[in-house]
């Protein structure tokens, strides 16, 4: 079996999590791991810090030869982290994905990429910012990054395509699984003329989960993020938190202080986030390899 076959069913083995394919991203990193795959269960073991004792690794040890079979007639298209294809600034991340599945054109993560994320309640001032100043961006070569949600998301990626630009979407699902359903033309059309990213399998659905992770990815791919309108709690502000923590740029277009769609990035601006107010804050010198 090959390195990625296996990562792959590690990926695949209910009850390793995010957490453990740290460890084993760290060990193989490190030379530290066996390199003859599969890996025994006491190798696996010992390289996730799980003691075979402890109660819940019978599920592990149970799911884990069951990836393993699956593996063998898998006919979907995945990086793993070990892929020269699997993008260097998301190798950088606390928590990096071990597996990504893709469908689409993988160059798109040689550009240069901003993400933009916002609120699921667009109000008529976050469309004209986005179709103000998106299109000019994407003339300059960025990829456009963002989670295929309703509102600001769906606007990001409709604007690229209609500027002729290059969309990437980060799904919360898995690849065949459209959430919500409407976007479901808009999803198959990112696959087949951007690129559509998850690092769920075929078939998961939608759990609450799932979202706060694809925003570290959103967020992991970029250089920097934009958040174009956000309520004081909303998942746009989780993105921008973990940008932050990735030392990646900030970005926040101010509103009225009597909106409520834009109290979050008001907040973010007053905290030292870049407050942007025209097409050049989005191009400044050094915010990207142009």
């Amino acid at each position: 079996m090959k390195q990625k076959e296996f990562l792959l069913a590690i990926h695949l083995t209910k009850g390793i999590g995010l957490a453990r394919e740290s460890f084993i991203i760290k060990a193989i990193s490190e030379g530290r791991a066996p390199v003859v795959y599969p890996w025994t269960l006491t190798e696996l073991a010992l390289i996730i810090r799980f003691d075979r004792s402890q109660k819940g690794f019978s599920t592990i040890a149970a799911s884990y030869q069951q990836a393993l079979q699956q593996v063998a007639t898998f006919d979907g298209a995945y990086l793993s982290f070990f892929d020269s294809e699997y993008p260097q600034l998301l190798r950088e991340i606390y928590q990096p994905p071990l597996i990504l599945f893709y469908q689409g054109d993988l160059r798109a993560l040689r550009l240069p990429l901003l993400a933009v994320v916002g609120t699921r309640t667009a109000t008529s001032y976050g469309q004209e910012v986005i179709r103000s100043l998106l299109p000019e961006v994407v003339q300059h070569g960025v990829g456009i990054v963002s989670g295929l949600a309703k509102g600001i998301d769906v606007m990001a990626h409709q604007t690229t395509f209609s500027a002729g630009g290059v969309p990437i979407a980060v799904i919360g699902t898995g690849l065949d699984v459209f959430y919500p359903l409407k976007n479901r033309k808009l999803q198959r059309l990112v696959g087949e003329q951007g690129l559509l990213l998850s690092e769920y399998p075929p078939g998961s659905g939608p759990q609450r989960g799932h979202f706060p992770e694809r925003n570290r990815i959103i967020a992991g791919l970029c250089q920097a993020t934009l958040v174009v309108e956000a309520k004081k709690r909303s998942g746009s502000l989780i993105t921008a938190n973990l940008a932050l923590q990735e030392n990646r740029s900030v970005l926040a277009i101010p509103g009225s202080i009597f909106s409520i769609e834009s109290a979050g990035t008001n907040e973010l601006i007053a905290a030292g986030a870049q407050a942007i107010t025209g097409l050049e804050g989005l191009l400044t010198e050094g915010l990207f390899d142009l």
